[in-house]
């Protein structure tokens, strides 16, 4: 079981180092399925021994959740073969949409907080779960803008999770951002999310580019009031698989082990459990 366990993304830019190396040391790793179905040759033996060595949770980024484009079921039930190939329990996703008009924008975009996208959105989750025969997990994003809202962000996770029966996936660091970048007290917000439904845990670095503006980069170090603030979440829920998200500007394995140490401490003290990582 992967509850209290701290674990990493594992990306192919750092992928022979990290699988060589004693330096780091996670519990289990995490990957964006749509970057390794179908690969063969020198990746999937790269892929199969990280598989022997660790459990392996996965993160998708373009099921698309909240398209108005009809869902791409044959891409889901690639991610459910997948799933079963290597025995992943965990397999979440972002709250967002990345194509309309068949057309794939590499960006995840915001969806409107509005009753009629809750019930679009619960259609389509209760589909993808039918499908994958598990319940999808599903990540409150980072946004810079909102778009025509007629509803709160945290009302609007709640009513996805509780009508859809999906699982939450509790973005610390987006949190953080959405709050500095929106002007609300990140705590209250939290509060008032789903906790009990919480499966798992991300924690990453971003950037603040101006006195008014935080970019969500998955490419620096996690500073210190989102360590207080996922300090405070984790007093609040059950323990769960928690997730250190770094996708560029690597630095010496050495320094993300020090992120993990960090959180495992604090999960350690508020989960009253000592871990060891695997």
């Amino acid at each position: 079981m992967l509850q209290h366990q701290i674990g990493i993304g594992f990306r192919k830019d750092f992928a022979e180092e990290f699988l060589q190396s004693t330096e780091l040391t996670p519990a289990f790793i995490e990957m964006a399925p749509e970057n390794w179905i179908g690969m063969g040759g020198y990746w999937k033996k790269l892929l199969d021994k990280a598989a022997e060595k660790y459990t392996i949770t996965c993160h998708g980024l373009s099921l698309s959740i909240g398209s108005p484009d009809e869902l791409d079921v044959e891409f889901v039930k690639q991610v459910k073969h997948f799933l079963k190939r290597y025995n992943v329990k965990i397999y979440s996703e972002h709250l967002s949409y990345s194509k309309c008009d068949n057309a794939h924008l590499y960006d995840l975009l915001p969806i409107p907080f509005r009753e009629d996208a809750v019930k679009h959105i619960v259609q389509r989750i209760k589909q993808v779960q039918d499908i994958l025969e598990m319940p999808l997990v599903i990540e409150n994003v980072s946004y810079y803008t909102s778009v025509a809202a007629e509803m709160k962000e945290e009302e609007f996770i709640s009513a996805i999770v509780n009508e859809s029966k999906c699982k939450l996936l509790l973005d610390v660091n987006n949190v953080y951002v959405n709050s500095f970048n929106h002007n609300y007290n990140a705590k209250e917000f939290i509060k008032k999310l789903p906790l009990s439904q919480v499966a798992y845990i991300h924690m990453a670095g971003h950037e603040q580019v101006s006195d008014s503006l935080i970019i969500d980069t998955h490419g620096q170090a996690i500073i210190d009031p989102v360590f207080e603030l996922f300090d405070y979440a984790t007093k609040l829920i059950e323990p769960v698989p928690v997730l250190l998200e770094r996708d560029f500007n690597m630095p010496e394995l050495a320094e993300l082990q020090n992120e993990l140490s960090r959180m495992d401490e604090l999960v350690a003290n508020n989960w009253k459990k000592s871990f060891v990582y695997a």
